[in-house]
């Protein structure tokens, strides 16, 4: 059973909340209302603490409500906050980190997953100031139960409409209780980017913040498998529940994972990888003129290393998952290192704009594989790797039993 704390904000579909509560409760889960002083004026507290048999927190200063600073003590107890309805003031207040009631305390108190359930007039919907917002939650790791379409209270059709009450508590829990799809699974992945030593004091990297391998790890963990997350360095803490190796260098890099694949379901080479890195000095390097020429050598490529291992009769039964950061002509620059590499999917990421891609919260990518391409428009990470580790799982059954995997060659 998890410890839900329900936010019900001033909208008319906070009648729906009631059905949400239940549907919640009937799933196993203890709830906690938290109205907000305008959802009273839809539904009276008195009702949610009938289904709830809890008190319904509706203002920041009650009386005895700050006995033990109950926003904090609550906001360490939950396992999720999910506010349905989620008005546009709301959603507002928790962009911009605005903490003037107990729910917006809350939101900035807890650790806790959020999940919002939106409802509002068509044109604030589509305002730009409204999906602004919701991006910038997004990015930081909310979820979003999408509104329906269909008659709103204002007297308008369209989008808008509160996600009727099953489908919000189907999204509860599958962030509560996810289905464990790869339990029994091993899968490897690295991340973040390398360093390479010009000289004892100076190295060459790359704008890699470990984002996205970090991310797939998680997802992956989430679902039940055995992770081991090989990271360049990176300041991002490790996700909970995956065996982290750190390395420096492209060389570590390859060690760590070659050594690690046998056993290996999947493999997600996330990591940047350099491509070449100088010949190192032995001494730092005086300053002297106004040129400086490095030698440089090419690095082991991991991931040709790995499907060509592969395709000679290692590892018969890992599917391989490479990256393809690219400017240009993306799709069919990924496409081809797909087949040269004899990798199962290729993730085509662009990484020409500001917005996207490397030391970013959110990814535009395409998966590609052989039966097809799939484009992801730009979205949080954790979107992403949800996106990966879904197309991975349809891939997997394709490989057991096989002698050599379905995309391990060419088309």
């Amino acid at each position: 059973m998890s410890k839900i704390a329900l936010g019900v904000t001033g909208g008319i579909g906070a009648y729906k909340a009631v059905e949400g509560a239940r549907g919640l409760q009937k799933a196993g889960h203890d709830v906690v209302v938290v109205m907000t002083r305008a959802a009273t004026e839809f539904v009276g507290p008195l009702t949610f603490e009938a289904i709830t048999r809890h008190r319904v927190i509706t203002g920041q200063f009650e009386p005895g409500a700050n006995a033990d600073i109950e926003h904090i003590a609550l906001a360490s107890s939950i396992d999720l906050l999910l506010v349905a309805p989620a008005t546009a003031n709301i959603i507002g207040k928790f962009a911009g980190g605005i903490a003037d009631d107990f729910l917006c305390s809350l939101y900035l108190a807890t650790r806790a997953p959020v999940l919002l359930a939106p409802a509002m007039n068509s044109n604030m919907w589509a305002h730009d100031a409204v999906q602004g917002n919701l991006r910038t939650l997004r990015a930081r790791g909310a979820a979003i139960v999408e509104p329906g379409e269909g008659f709103l209270a204002c007297g308008w059709v369209g989008p808008g409409r509160l996600a009727e009450p099953p489908e919000i508590v189907a999204a509860a829990e599958a962030i509560v209780r996810p289905a464990q799809t790869l339990s029994g699974r091993h899968v490897l992945v690295s991340g973040g980017p390398t360093y390479e030593d010009i000289d004892p004091v100076r190295f060459v990297g790359n704008r890699s913040s470990g984002r996205m391998g970090y991310a797939v790890a998680a997802e992956a963990a989430r679902r039940g498998a055995s992770v081991t997350l090989v990271s360049g360095p990176t300041q991002i803490p490790a996700p909970e529940g995956v065996d982290l190796v750190r390395v420096r260098s492209a060389r570590e890099m390859h060690e760590a994972v070659v050594s690690r694949v046998a056993g290996a379901d999947v493999v997600v080479m996330a990591a940047a990888v350099a491509d070449y890195a100088p010949i190192r000095a032995a001494g730092k390097i005086a300053k002297d003129g106004d040129e400086l020429v490095l030698r440089m050598t090419r690095t082991p490529d991991i991931l040709a290393e790995l499907g060509s291992r592969r395709a000679a009769g290692e590892w018969p039964r890992t599917l391989l998952v490479g990256f393809a950061a690219e400017t240009s002509d993306v799709v069919a620059r990924a496409g081809d290192k797909r087949r040269r590499k004899q990798v199962d999917l290729i993730v085509a990421n662009d990484v020409s704009g500001d917005d996207r891609g490397f030391d970013t919260e959110e990814n535009a990518v395409t998966l590609i594989a052989a039966d097809g391409e799939d484009e992801l428009t730009l979205r949080p990470k954790a979107d992403v790797a949800r996106a990966i580790l879904d197309r991975v799982e349809r891939m997997l059954p394709r490989l057991a039993g096989t002698a050599q995997p379905a995309a391990a060659g060419g088309e």
